[in-house]
């Protein structure tokens, strides 16, 4: 397999899994604002911010109000992160590496940003929004499902297991944030809002009826940052998305002597992490640490199997 190759298929589910989270993201974020006090501080620029892409909102819209930011967030072809823009991608990607991917992955992938284009090239209204959120999400993971259960589990399906965990882990982080109390206006008294908060965070990542399951207790904001953190049997676990992609670099890739440094360094540092220390202060740090290290370690993926000098074979 060629590299350039690999680095598509790593691309193709990197940029799905975008899509999908996007898409859970600005549900749960609508959700929120429509629950919770005015007075918690809540605004539409801090799910800007949660996103990463402030900078690039900030230089091209005037204001960060509701209409602006659901735009700039799904139909802005402008924006690297937008969910019309990583479904184009994640088409571009699958369509350059038909020959590796089975047919219908070609064809659902195609028929998802379709869809998505026709009903965003319209005014999508607040009462459309989330049936069409959701159907986003329903779609992507068919796509998942489908790869799993028809692609050989090869090396090239190993690149897609890559990219679609690494991309996970990294908007698990993001939700995770939210609860970090650094949207909340200070002064706020916190605790009756707090438990209502780390639902919404749960239920974005389909993971409160896990966390019921495993936890066995109401949600508590200890026991669900432990949970998204450090599990290693729920799939948008931090803990469970770093393990597999150990497992891809240890099954069947040459060379990976240094990505496996970088994702084993990660492991410990999820691991090691003092869960009731971070809830009491450093949890937003914390998280800042941790989108370095998955940065280092795209780094480290990209140079070692797709920035050759040659287009050598995986």
């Amino acid at each position: 397999m060629l590299s350039r190759v690999a680095e598509r298929l790593y691309w193709t589910a990197r940029y799905l899994e975008r899509a999908e989270n996007t898409a859970r993201l600005v549900k749960v974020y609508s959700y929120m604002m429509l629950d919770l006090p005015r007075g918690v501080g809540l605004n539409w620029h801090q799910l800007v911010d949660i996103s990463g892409a402030h900078e690039h909102f900030d230089k091209n819209y005037r204001s960060a109000g509701e209409r602006n930011v659901i735009k700039f967030m799904l139909s802005d072809t402008d924006s690297h992160g937008s969910l019309i823009t990583s479904l184009a991608m994640a088409r571009e990607n699958i369509r350059t590496t038909r020959d590796l991917v089975p047919s219908e992955g070609w064809e659902h992938v195609n028929e998802l940003y379709l869809f998505a284009k026709k009903k965003l090239a319209g005014k999508t209204l607040p009462k459309d929004r989330y049936e069409f959120l959701s159907e986003i999400v329903m779609r992507c993971q068919q796509v998942t499902g489908l790869l799993a259960g028809t692609m050989s589990h090869g090396a090239a399906y190993q690149f897609v297991r890559i990219g679609r965990n690494l991309e996970r882990a990294d908007m698990t982080t993001r939700m995770i944030d939210v609860g970090s109390t650094t949207l909340i206006a200070p002064g706020v008294e916190l605790e009756r809002l707090e438990n209502r908060l780390w639902t919404y965070i749960l239920r974005s990542l389909s993971a409160f009826q896990m966390y019921r399951q495993y936890v066995r207790r109401r949600v508590q904001p200890e026991q669900v940052l432990a949970f998204l953190l450090q599990d290693t049997v729920f799939p948008r676990a931090i803990g469970h998305t770093l393990g597999e992609i150990a497992a891809c670099f240890e099954q069947q890739l040459p060379n990976n002597e240094e990505p496996l440094r970088a994702v084993l360094r990660l492991q410990r540092l999820v691991a090691d992490a003092n869960v009731e220390k971070l809830r009491a202060e450093g949890l937003h740090e914390f998280i800042d640490e941790l989108q370095m290290e998955f940065g280092n370690l795209h780094q480290q993926i990209s140079g070692t199997w797709f920035s050759l000098e040659l287009d050598e074979a995986v």
